[in-house]
């Protein structure tokens, strides 16, 4: 058959609830993490509104819930900043990252801060500072946890 007459056949485009059922039962995802795996996969846009909504509705889409339970698992190895700036590349609104990286309690912040100087190889206080720091530690946190971790310089 000569080039000119095949038909390139598209197929379907994927069932955006269907796709996101499954995406759901790999892990949790935040809502706009979800629309933009669904778009990419080539849902409709229509679609993919509707199927959020609807996973909304019956309680797989919760963003709060998402944001605290990343919060949790995060907070021993990452310091607010970071786990704040993961939320929203996952499509967290700022007010709900917040609100969820705000229940972290500030000693166990220093504690999880301490952990990890702990387990650095021995290097000067700047150095584990700006280490910390990059964990996306707060500045009062990291000063609090080094000002009692064992002299290392």
């Amino acid at each position: 058959m000569p080039a000119s007459r095949r038909r390139s056949v598209r197929p379907p485009p994927p069932d955006a609830l269907k796709t996101a059922f499954r995406l759901l039962g790999q892990r949790a995802h935040a809502e706009g993490e979800l629309r933009r795996k669904l778009l990419a996969r080539g849902c409709p846009r229509d679609e993919v509104e509707r199927s959020v909504a609807r996973l909304r509705e019956l309680g797989y889409l919760d963003d709060a819930a998402f944001a605290r339970e990343l919060v949790a698992r995060r907070e021993r190895t990452r310091g607010s900043r970071m786990i704040a700036a993961e939320l929203a590349a996952r499509g967290v609104t700022r007010e709900v990252a917040e609100a969820a990286v705000a229940a972290v309690d500030h000693d166990a912040a220093v504690a999880a801060a301490r952990a990890l100087a702990s387990r650095s190889p021995a290097v000067d206080r700047r150095r584990l500072a700006e280490r910390l720091t990059r964990r996306g530690f707060a500045e009062d946190v990291v000063r609090e946890a080094l000002d009692v971790a064992p002299d290392v310089d």
